[in-house]
């Protein structure tokens, strides 16, 4: 009796754990507000950092902020934990010589080793580096060429909008939250953002 009452118990906890992540979180940071509902607002500027704010439930999401560490560590899961095993940033961003992000990280997702994937697996460069930062500081380095890449606004409306590896966040596989909306949402939403004047939220 008390083995079937055991074995009764682990299934109730895998079922429970069985639960997509997304049931249990928040539905409201899982959506993303178009870009067109921010229209009633009059004042370009303030509009503007309205729709930056919106993006900015993707740039903090587990699903970009995981690749976009302070350090040279990556960072992984949805709690955010350092990546296991240790691996590192290197030169490109693609890891050490002696462990490569490709070593691993294939060209899609693994899901049966729950490991993601995608054909230019890689880390954000150092300065992009968005963890511990506040929106409108997240805001101002997108905004800044020695800090994006060397892009324009459009081009990071652009990158953001339809780059394989970002659009990654939306498909990341079995055991993962996507980040909020759609890819193309959150384009539309920084594309309004550069229209009214590429206003950062305080």
């Amino acid at each position: 009796m008390r083995a079937e009452l055991y074995f009764g118990l682990l299934l109730a906890v895998a079922a429970i754990l069985a639960i997509p992540l997304q049931a249990l979180s928040d539905s409201s940071a899982q959506t993303l507000a178009g870009a067109d509902s921010f229209s009633t607002i009059s004042d370009p500027a303030q509009r503007s950092a309205a729709l930056f704010a919106e993006a900015a439930k993707v740039f903090t999401h587990p699903r970009c902020m995981n690749c976009h560490p302070a350090g040279d560590r990556p960072r992984q899961g949805d709690l955010r934990r350092p990546h296991q095993p240790p691996v590192f940033r290197g030169e490109d961003g693609f890891g050490l010589s002696a462990l490569r992000c490709p070593v691993c990280h294939q060209q899609a997702n693994v899901d049966a080793g729950r490991v993601p994937g995608d054909p230019v697996w890689h880390l954000a460069p150092a300065e992009m580096g968005w963890e511990s930062k506040t929106v409108g500081q997240i805001c101002a380095q997108i905004k800044d060429p020695e800090r994006n890449g060397n892009r324009s606004l459009e081009e990071i409306v652009h990158h953001v909008g339809t780059d394989h590896l970002v659009g990654w966040a939306w498909a990341p596989g079995a055991g993962r939250q996507p980040a909020p909306g759609t890819q193309a949402q959150v384009g539309a939403l920084l594309d309004e953002w550069v229209k009214n004047g590429a206003v950062c939220p305080n």
